[in-house]
C-alpha cells in the first residue's frame, strides 16, 4: 500500500494540471482497501476518491486524502470477466474479444479505469457500460464491510449511478464483475461506424475489425492527452422534450439528434458549441478542440480555473443561442 505526503497529482488527471494533496493512499488488494478505510474513519479529514484522472478537472490543491485503486487481475468465469478496479478499461475491451467475449467494442479507447467505469457509466457509439455491469465489490468505508452491488442496485442512467449520488465518497471499489455475450452482434447504427467500415469495404465485421475502426474514429477527432492535456468530452449531451427539438429543428435544418423515446431526444452538445463558433477557439491557455467541440484542451500551462471560465463562457453562449443548459461530464474538484 502507499502512503505518501504532500503528493503531486500532476500524474492523475489528463488535463496535465498540477496540483497536490496533504496524503495520498493507494490500495492494491481487498485487504489494503479495508486498511484505507481505517484510516479515514481515524480522522475528520475530507478525502476524495479518484481513478485514472481522465474525468478530473482539478481546480486547487487538495488539502486532504486523495485515494486511488491499484487493484488488478482478471478472471475469468464464464463470459463473466471479474476485474480488479485499478485495471485500464481499454484493456478489458481487448482482453474480452480475445476471449470471444462480446458487448464492449464500441467502449473501445475510452480512457480511465474499471472502478472509474461503474462510477461514471461510460458509454460511446450507442452502448454504455451498466449493459455489462453484473456486479461491483466494494469496501464501505463507515464499517470495513465487505458489499457486492448488483446491477440493478446501481440506478444507471446516462453516465449516472448511485456512486456519484447518495454513495459517493462511501465505498473503495474493488473490482467489477461485467457479463459479456458468446455471440457477437455488432452495433453499427451510432455516428459515423457504418460510413467508415464502408469507407474500408467492411460489409461484415469482425469484433476486432469493429473495434479498430471504432478506436481509428476516437483517434481521428480526439487529442492525445499526452500531446494536449484534455478529459475526452467535457460536456453531456443534453436529453429534451421533443417539443423543444421540434422548436430547434425547425430553424436548423439537419441538426443531428438521437431519439431516446416518444418523449425524449439527445442533441449532440458539441453540435451546439460548435453552432456558437467556439471549435479551434481559445480563452487564454484554455481551448476547444479543433476536431470535436466537445473538448476542452490546456492548450500549455492552463491552470483548473482558465479551463472552468472557458467552460462558464460556453455553457452561456449554447443558453442564450439554443435555451438549453449544457453540464459539464467532468468532476471539478
Amino acid at each position: 500500500m502507499k502512503d505518501l505526503s504532500d503528493y503531486s497529482l500532476k500524474g492523475h488527471n489528463t488535463f496535465g494540471i498540477e496540483a497536490r494533496c496533504t496524503r495520498f493512499l493507494e490500495y492494491s488488494s481487498e485487504e489494503e482497501a479495508c486498511r484505507v478505510a481505517s484510516i479515514l474513519r481515524q480522522g475528520d479529514t475530507p478525502y476524495l476518491i479518484i481513478g485514472g484522472g481522465s474525468n478530473l478537472l482539478l481546480t486547487r490543491d487538495f488539502e486532504g486524502v486523495v485515494i486511488h485503486s491499484a487493484c488488478k487481475g482478471i478472471e475469468q468465469r464464464g463470459s463473466h470477466l471479474v476485474c480488479g478496479s485499478g485495471e485500464k478499461w481499454d484493456d478489458i475491451v481487448s482482453e474480452s474479444i480475445s476471449r470471444g467475449l462480446y458487448g464492449a467494442e464500441n467502449l473501445s479507447l475510452i480512457p480511465g479505469e474499471v472502478g472509474a467505469s461503474a462510477v461514471q457509466n461510460i458509454g460511446a457509439y450507442g452502448v454504455e457500460v451498466k449493459d455489462l455491469v453484473w456486479s461491483v465489490r466494494a469496501v464501505e468505508i463507515a464499517t470495513g464491510n465487505i458489499c457486492v452491488m448488483e446491477n440493478a442496485e446501481c440506478c444507471y442512467s446516462y453516465r449516472m449511478s448511485r456512486f456519484k449520488t447518495d454513495w459517493k465518497n462511501k465505498y473503495l471499489i474493488v473490482s467489477v464483475e461485467y457479463a459479456f455475450s458468446e455471440a457477437f452482434e455488432p452495433r453499427l447504427d451510432y455516428g459515423n461506424i457504418r460510413a467508415e467500415l464502408k469507407r474500408q469495404g467492411i460489409a461484415e465485421p469482425t469484433a476486432q475489425q469493429l473495434r479498430s475502426t471504432i478506436i481509428g474514429i476516437r483517434e481521428a477527432k480526439l487529442p492525445d492527452p499526452k500531446v494536449e492535456g484534455n478529459a475526452g468530452s467535457f460536456f453531456m449531451n443534453p436529453i429534451v422534450g421533443r417539443a423543444k427539438y421540434e422548436e430547434l429543428a425547425r430553424q436548423y435544418e439537419g441538426m443531428p439528434h438521437y431519439d431516446i423515446d416518444d418523449a425524449h431526444v439527445k442533441i449532440p452538445a458539441g453540435w451546439m458549441i460548435d453552432q456558437c463558433g467556439w471549435k479551434g477557439k481559445s480563452l487564454g491557455r484554455a481551448g476547444v478542440h479543433s476536431k470535436q467541440a466537445l473538448v476542452l484542451v490546456n492548450r500549455g500551462g492552463a491552470t483548473g480555473d482558465e479551463i472552468v471560465a472557458l467552460c462558464r463562457r460556453i455553457q452561456q453562449d449554447v443558453s442564450q443561442r439554443f435555451g438549453i443548459d449544457i453540464l459539464p461530464e467532468v468532476n471539478m474538484i
